[in-house]
């Protein structure tokens, strides 16, 4: 028996469960039972309710579920600037891996001051299950504002202690990796351009990498603070092209490719040679620093192991798991690149 047309709701409104159950003829409760596969509604009737919610293009309303059942199903997924291709990287392995577990997630981009605060309004108005946040550049502000309002996080990409969970790569191993090589190369005047100084990424890519060089007598190396953005690389590089040759440095770490980017940029506009007169690493390992003009020797960070443990650590958290906080650390791995002289063994393979 064919069913009467329904009449749709007025232009300006969106179909919601009211009007649903007013075109269906049935309550707003039976609607709501329907769509959520309530073994209360007979077939027939669910069926028949699902049918016009699809036709109609229904969505259901997460935030007025979220009041009801306390769940709003969404997790949210803090990004770091988006001109960084790291977070491309970071947000295409959470789609993936959260539309695999059936999660929806909720982007919101991270920045300082009144950004930061309108990001932690967001997580909080949206009612969010758990967060993952990514940036590096926020301060440990939104951690504390999630975990006051009992919000599951795990960070990925850096650490904030006493914040909640965290993966990461062994940022202090990938310096202290980079140093070894351009060292055991013979580049004897290191220099060093760091991101945030507040933040345990550019911090222990930095200490590793300095560590290093201390250890093998050379000089201490070149330090160029604040550069956490290509523009802010480039500076850095400019700064270094205009010291004396004497004092210039033959060899760079940028504590991420994005700033290294930078550096190599300036350096060559300079019209120095990169790798012929200065060695250029990064870490990282973004698909933008491995195509020319750079092809960059780098640590890479196992991505998307780093984001199926931070995920599985905020399932445990959003299911009641009460453990305390961890915090995993994993190995990153050596790309050979151009950007850098390097050790006769690894160059030749």
């Amino acid at each position: 028996m064919s069913q009467p047309p329904h009449s749709a709701p007025p232009r300006s409104e969106r179909w919601t469960v009211a009007s649903l159950a007013r075109a269906a003829g049935v309550a707003a409760s039976t609607v709501s039972r329907a769509l959520r596969n309530d073994p209360r509604i007979s077939p027939e009737v669910r069926e028949r309710i699902v049918t016009l919610a699809q036709e109609v293009g229904y969505t259901p309303n997460v935030l007025a579920r979220s009041l009801v059942g306390g769940n709003s199903g969404l997790i949210g997924l803090v990004l770091g600037p988006v001109e960084n291709p790291l977070y491309a990287e970071l947000m295409q392995r959470a789609v993936t891996q959260a539309a695999a577990r059936g999660w929806r997630l909720l982007l919101v981009h991270a920045g300082p001051g009144p950004i930061e605060q309108a990001t932690a309004d967001a997580l909080l108005q949206y009612r969010v299950d758990g967060c993952i946040i990514t940036s590096a550049e926020l301060s440990s502000r939104t951690a504390i504002i999630c975990r006051d309002n009992q919000v599951p996080l795990v960070m990925v990409n850096r650490v904030a202690w006493e914040h909640g969970s965290a993966v990461s790569c062994d940022n202090e191993a990938a310096g202290a990796l980079l140093a070894d090589l351009l060292i055991e190369a013979g580049h004897r005047r290191l220099a060093v351009v760091s991101g945030n100084p507040t933040t345990s990424t550019s911090i222990k890519r930095a200490d590793g990498f300095i560590r290093q060089v201390r250890a093998a007598g050379l000089p201490e190396p070149l330090r160029f603070g604040g550069a956490n953005s290509h523009a802010k690389g480039f500076e850095a590089g400019q700064a270094i092209a205009a010291l004396p040759t004497s004092e210039r440095p033959d060899a760079v770490l940028g504590v991420s490719d994005f700033i290294a980017m930078g550096i190599m940029d300036a350096l060559r506009e300079a019209g120095l040679r990169v790798p012929g007169d200065i060695s250029v690493v990064g870490i990282d390992g973004v698909v933008a620093a491995q195509r020319p003009p750079y092809r960059m020797t780098t640590v890479a960070q196992p991505l998307e192991d780093m984001m199926e443990r931070a995920l599985d650590l905020l399932n445990a958290r959003m299911n009641g798991v009460h453990r305390a906080d961890e915090v995993v650390t994993l190995r990153g791995e050596l790309v050979i690149g151009q950007s850098a002289r390097l050790p006769a063994r690894l160059a030749a393979g």
